[in-house]
């Protein structure tokens, strides 16, 4: 009797792999990053990271209760925001500002859209656009940072690109610059990024294309410079973004033409903010936006089912 078969309706696939597995993977791989940032900029970096990761889970946690839903704080997902945000924060900025940032994400774009999988957007990122808006100069202010190396602070790299000075690329891959918490050291970042590839946490697709779109933009419009392109594809939060948030499960496209496309816009968007915008950068903007294009995107790639719409003999 035991050898009969089981019947049971669709789905049949079954796999091991959960949301946790992934939400905890992601967060492994950003430690190199994080303790790089903290080793670089200090105590306040690393208070940073914690209490806007707590800020993250408290809140998730409160409006689940309030709210009568079921408690989802153990899937890590609101730890993923919560250290995705602190690593987007200049070290020495107020704590209370990224705490803001992390009830901002978690309760308005995640939980009142209906929580993991249904926000329309990047919540960490979308959090940073709202403080970079509502508190621009402290979100722009690096001058007070102490690097951990020589203690010597300045203008991020980005602004000396967008300036025309010369950038030293061996202390943009090493990470001895000014800049967030996090997106600071091109190596901690891809040593971060090979483990999520490693364990299949993320496809290459979407990183590679966004990358390589941006720097042959930043190459036809930049100056046909490629030290130029090289220096700016290893600042600012093109790495840590191409990897880490472009590759969002629920705010990227699930099918393949979808995935290059959108990687494509990512690029153009991000060559266009950074050569051209108010500001230097233009990771985030550039990814928030086309969060907001997936479903059309998606709507124009996904393939026709077998047989539909066939042409006629």
């Amino acid at each position: 009797m035991e050898r009969l078969l089981h019947v049971s309706s669709s789905p049949h696939v079954r796999d091991t792999v959960t949301t946790k597995n992934i939400m905890y993977d992601v967060l492994i791989a950003m430690i190199p990053a994080a303790a790089f940032g903290v080793y670089q900029f200090g105590f306040n970096a690393l208070l940073v990271i914690i209490l806007t990761m707590a800020a993250c889970v408290l809140s998730e946690y409160i409006f689940e209760k309030a709210m009568k839903r079921p408690i989802t704080i153990a899937d890590g997902s609101a730890l993923v925001t919560g250290m995705i945000l602190a690593l987007n924060m200049p070290p020495e900025i107020p704590v209370w500002v990224p705490v803001l940032g992390g009830v901002f994400a978690i309760i308005v774009v995640k939980q009142l859209y209906g929580g993991l999988g249904q926000n329309f957007m990047n919540p960490a990122l979308a959090a940073r656009c709202f403080l970079l808006i509502s508190f621009a100069g402290m979100m722009n202010d690096f001058s007070s940072a102490s690097l951990g190396f020589d203690s010597v602070s300045g203008a991020t790299p980005l602004a000396m690109l967008r300036s025309g000075e010369t950038v030293d690329l061996a202390a943009l891959v090493i990470g001895r610059i000014p800049g967030t918490i996090g997106e600071v050291s091109v190596l901690a970042l891809l040593i971060g990024a090979v483990y999520m590839l490693v364990k299949k946490v993320i496809s290459p697709r979407i990183p590679l294309i966004y990358i390589g779109t941006a720097a042959v933009f930043l190459f036809l419009f930049g100056g046909f410079d490629p030290y130029y392109v090289i220096c700016e594809v290893c600042s600012g939060g093109l790495i840590f973004g191409a990897f880490f948030m472009a590759t969002d499960y629920v705010t990227s496209p699930i099918t393949p033409k979808g995935q290059i496309v959108y990687g494509v816009i990512l690029g153009l968007l991000t060559g266009i903010f950074r050569l051209w915008g108010a500001s230097p950068e233009g990771v985030s903007y550039a990814i928030i936006l086309s969060n907001l294009l997936v479903p059309m995107i998606e709507r124009v790639t996904l393939p026709k089912a077998f047989g539909k719409e066939g042409k006629k003999a």
